[in-house]
């Protein structure tokens, strides 16, 4: 008797389990729009193209920042691998290193760093 209540036990928490799984119920809120990584690597990449010519232009640092800024939020949506997702991660500190260098009014350090992360956010497109 003890066996089978704990067989029982164990049976119902598994479905339980199963019926209430995380992956089995994933998928996109309505509401949410979602970029294949080589489309996500486009838009953050022509982000990063509008602040580089905006400070070329010679934007402030007020506008570099906030240019700047939405680059790295949409970084997060280049999901594929955790080689890309490394890589991002280290292309994202190149990023937010030129956003300090910006606050910092060091413009030409910033617009050299954009440079640097465009060029490894392109690079993403060879490891997807």
């Amino acid at each position: 008797m003890n066996t089978l209540k704990k067989t029982l036990l164990s049976l119902i928490m598994a479905t339980g389990m199963a019926v209430i799984s995380t992956t089995a119920l994933a998928e996109t809120d309505a509401g949410r729009a979602t970029y294949k990584p080589a489309e996500a690597i486009d838009i953050v990449a022509t982000r990063i193209q509008a602040a580089i010519e905006a400070i070329s232009k010679g934007a402030t640092s007020e506008e570099a920042t906030s240019l700047i800024k939405p680059a790295i939020d949409f970084s997060k949506e280049i999901n594929a691998n955790d080689k890309v997702d490394n890589a991002r991660a280290k292309a994202n500190r190149k990023l937010k290193s030129a956003m300090s260098h910006a606050k910092e009014s060091s413009l030409q350090e910033a617009e050299q760093e954009l440079r640097d992360a465009k060029k490894d956010f392109e690079a993403l497109k060879s490891l997807i």
